[in-house]
């Protein structure tokens, strides 16, 4: 299996690039976000691949980081959920958004990428919800490492009231849950605190209002 590939880039469109690696060129599938990234990059790079086999084909898809590329081998787990769903899927959520997607059950989030239908998108959620610690990176925000990702990286229940008080009072004000938890996520993991408006402000602050 061809795991890592390092080299030129060649051309990169459509969510494919081929890489030159030392005369050979290499089609390479990629998210939208990571096609993004490469167009910004200049020299040598390297991606981690996976690489699919079939009767007729051999086809590798691209990743920039481990994040990227353990978020792809979960979603591919979900039951109707192939390689270009998942790429869908990470083209319009990076792994963080994705993981906060799934712990607030925010369904339309993931159901934002091009041919995710709701019930898909439902699906994912469901199943992720108890492999989500798998993911290995949340982008910097705020590592999950098991099955306490629901209650916010395993608070204790009184942090973990205060956490889901302060997530209910943002929607509750009109903003989506998804967003909301990850402000809020945001504010536990720079300072804690134990009073609810406190918290509330300081989401605010992070989303911008």
């Amino acid at each position: 299996m061809i795991a890592q590939l390092r080299g030129t880039i060649v051309r990169t469109d459509d969510q494919q690039t081929i890489l030159d690696v030392q005369g050979v060129g290499y089609a390479v599938n990629i998210s939208g976000r990571t096609q993004g990234q490469l167009g910004a990059m200049a020299g040598e790079v390297a991606l981690l691949t996976e690489m699919q086999v079939r009767e007729d084909s051999m086809t590798l898809f691209g990743f920039l980081d481990l994040a990227e590329r353990d978020a792809f081998r979960l979603l591919i787990t979900v039951q109707g959920v192939g390689a270009k769903a998942a790429m869908a899927i990470l083209s319009v959520l990076s792994p963080s958004d994705l993981t906060n997607a799934i712990i607030a059950g925010d369904k339309a989030m993931v159901a934002r990428a091009d041919g995710v239908g709701p019930k898909i998108a439902q699906r994912v959620v469901n199943e992720l919800g108890e492999k989500i610690g798998k993911i290995t990176s949340l982008g910097g925000a705020l590592a999950i490492g098991d099955s306490a990702a629901g209650t916010a990286g395993g608070l204790d229940g009184a942090a973990a009231g205060l956490f889901g008080d302060a997530v209910s009072a943002l929607v509750n004000l009109g903003y989506g849950r998804a967003e909301a938890h990850s402000a809020v996520m945001r504010v536990q993991a720079k300072a804690g605190g134990d009073n609810l408006s406190d918290m509330i402000a300081a989401a605010l602050r992070e989303m911008g209002t």
